[in-house]
């Protein structure tokens, strides 16, 4: 009986202790790549604010050739909905919706994952003209971990989770741009 009182206790107090350091973490969390292109701003946007664009470039969608995709609205505006379902864990099921076009500047999205785990996320990909043929293109991706989610922040660095992931879709979406 007294080592069930012990390991409950120590239990307890590990849990306590979670709760603690979660209350020291961030919730917030962004991750962001960018590149250069040589190809004229307003070309660059025009292809970027298409979110069927994506396709072609992210690796996603790469990673299962089978996935099923479905769209709504019209692309390259507000309102418009691209989603997805895979049974491969890291593509999963999910939508993207634009959000918001600053036009020739950004596009905005909302990414709401349902598999392999509930998630909402928001992107921005935005153009900067270097010079008359040279654009930077950034793409970033934030969220949050509700509390005491947050801890797993410890665990799950989106960096290394992820930011290869944007880092080939940069390079993939360079050279489709490069060679128009």
């Amino acid at each position: 009986m007294k080592i069930i009182k012990i390991i409950l206790i120590a239990f307890i107090l590990l849990i306590a202790l979670v709760l603690i350091v979660a209350m020291f973490i961030p919730k917030d969390y962004k991750l962001e790549r960018s590149i250069v292109i040589q190809a004229p701003k307003d070309s660059v946007f025009e292809y970027v604010k298409h979110l069927k664009n994506q396709n072609d470039y992210s690796v996603w969608g790469k990673m299962d050739p089978n996935w099923k995709t479905s769209f709504s609205g019209i692309d390259g505006t507000v309102g418009f909905v691209s989603a997805w379902e895979s049974d491969v864990k890291n593509v999963g099921t999910g939508s993207q919706t634009i959000t918001k076009i600053v036009e020739g500047e950004s596009m905005n999205t909302r990414l709401n994952f349902e598999k392999p785990f509930k998630a909402e996320n928001n992107t921005e990909i935005s153009t900067t003209a270097i010079d008359a043929s040279n654009t930077k293109v950034t793409w970033s991706f934030n969220g949050s971990f509700a509390y005491p989610m947050n801890i797993m922040k410890l665990v799950f660095n989106m960096e290394k989770m992820i930011g290869k992931d944007f880092e080939t879709g940069l390079q993939n979406m360079k050279a489709i741009l490069e060679k128009k």
